[in-house]
């Protein structure tokens, strides 16, 4: 599920907001096309919002796990960097974007502890 979230995340065009497949375009126009994508996103986002947070990290170690690099840094990175906060569409509503960094930090906190990578917060 995030592998797909990341991938129609990665469609969308981060100076114009528009989705963009040349494949896809080619086909049925760039305007279908970004309706298409758009609405795919969201439907993926949306999905992931319902899973319960032992299925968000399963999902999250799953997606980590095809990730090349070396896990420990790739934690670290992320609790840093947060590299994940273009995942969220831009039509999602603000209470589905705090619910997804409130789930998210839940989950990588949980796997920065089975990983062993120190914590962002110096006080804990």
């Amino acid at each position: 599920m995030l592998g797909r979230l990341s991938y129609l995340a990665s469609l969308r065009n981060s100076n114009t907001g528009t989705y963009e497949h040349f494949g896809l375009s080619e086909r049925v126009g760039e305007l279908h096309t970004d309706r298409l994508l758009r609405r795919s996103h969201l439907e993926v986002f949306q999905q992931w919002l319902c899973f319960g947070l032992q299925r968000q990290k399963q999902e999250l170690e799953e997606y980590l796990s095809g990730v090349d690099g070396d896990k420990r840094g790739i934690i670290a990175h992320w609790l840093c960097l947060e590299p994940y906060a273009v995942w969220i569409p831009g039509e999602s509503r603000d209470v589905e974007r705090k619910l997804f960094y409130s789930d998210l930090s839940v989950v990588l906190e949980l796997i920065r502890a089975d990983y062993g990578v120190a914590s962002r917060d110096r006080d804990s």
